[in-house]
């Protein structure tokens, strides 16, 4: 059987209509099944480590009406064979009813009643779409991503594709992939010597000569200029665990990476894949390199992309460079420190409408004439 499988931030067939991504924002990837025959289309939602599906899609799978899908999946909650909160939860979808885009919450149910439904529905596509689903949940689990390699062929998705790429090459300049990929490289050279002096140094010439390429600036220059202690998130524009809300740690003001602006970051991730991949073709030539040799195609590579080339060690050094960052982040943290926990502006709060709502029934009481007694 040769099923296929799409993952995509919008959904563009079949039930689930136009949809953006920032609508199905953690709602998961949607998932394209199709069995060789083509007999079997279905679109179906990934999300939390299983496979979700509506009784429309169910009806579409095991080629059977919605009623007896309907009658299925009550007979299973009613025996007891699997749980209606642990195996279905409603999921937003955007359809197109009359020329209109429409938003309805549907009831989707996961790979345990997919599989029980098709049981019951005694149909062959069940033992089709059981494998095509474990194939898919192992490839997420290795790889912590589903891609379909023919779809982003054609074309398809190239917004999403794109950003893929801008993801990937992110990921390939952080320090720690990027001088990995590097010491790969330069480890060919006739004469590396992990570990000592000569070879730091090379690497900290690599860094700047890219930094410099992207921004103008040495990685100790730009730390230097950037860091301040009174500005949000100590002037860093970026940070590992940035995306899910964790704070500045003491290990990301001293990443000159992490100051960059949106742009210049653009421009350091597409420096640093190129570059990386321009050197991994010239080390399949088998050619003996030292390791100025391989600075030298650096340079020459800067060249080709009509980039300014460092040929300086720049203003600052990184150990001046990382004492300020330091310092600023122990300024910074003392200021965290004084402000108040969430709990008490929560108090401070309730304090605050606690007295206007007693103000406010002060005012409404009727004035009291002279001689008047309460």
């Amino acid at each position: 059987m040769a099923q296929k499988s799409i993952a995509s931030p919008s959904a563009k067939a079949g039930e689930m209509g136009q949809q953006s991504a920032a609508s199905i924002a953690g709602q998961g990837q949607f998932l394209l099944y199709q069995t060789a025959d083509a007999q079997t289309r279905v679109q179906v939602r990934f999300h939390e480590d299983s496979i979700w599906l509506t009784q429309t899609q169910l009806a579409e799978l095991y080629q059977c009406s919605s009623q007896n899908i309907t009658q299925h999946i009550r007979a299973i909650y009613e025996s007891g064979e699997l749980e209606e909160d642990a195996t279905c939860k409603p999921y937003l979808q955007v359809r197109m009813e009359r020329g209109r885009q429409v938003h309805r919450s549907l009831k989707h149910y996961n790979l345990e009643v997919v599989l029980a439904v098709g049981y019951r529905a005694k149909s062959h596509r069940g033992t089709q779409f059981r494998r095509w689903a474990t194939e898919q949940l192992k490839a997420f689990l290795s790889k912590g991503v589903l891609l379909d390699d023919e779809r982003f062929k054609r074309g398809d998705d190239a917004e999403y594709f794109e950003e893929l790429l801008a993801r990937i090459r992110d990921i390939r300049s952080s320090e720690k992939v990027f001088w990995r990929k590097v010491l790969d490289i330069y480890a060919t050279s006739i004469d590396y010597a992990p570990h000592t002096e000569t070879s730091q140094q090379f690497f900290a010439t690599v860094q700047n000569k890219m930094h410099w390429a992207a921004h103008g600036h040495t990685a100790a220059e730009l730390i230097m200029q950037r860091v301040d202690a009174q500005a949000p998130n100590m002037g860093l524009t970026n940070w590992a665990g940035a995306s899910q809300g964790a704070p500045v740690r003491k290990t990301d003001v001293g990443i000159a990476k992490n100051y960059l602006n949106a742009e210049e970051l653009d421009t350091l991730n597409r420096i640093v894949t190129a570059y990386i991949e321009v050197a991994e073709l010239q080390a399949q030539s088998h050619q003996p390199m030292t390791m100025r040799d391989w600075a030298q195609e650096l340079d020459n590579f800067l060249r080709m992309t009509r980039k300014d080339i460092l040929t300086h060690t720049g203003k600052v050094s990184a150990d001046t460079a990382l004492a300020k960052a330091q310092a600023a982040y122990a300024e910074y943290q003392a200021q965290v420190r004084n402000l108040p926990s969430p709990v008490e502006r929560d108090f401070e709060a309730a304090i605050a409408q606690s007295v206007n709502q007693f103000q406010k029934s002060r005012k409404a009481l009727p004035n009291k004439k002279k001689g008047e007694q309460t």
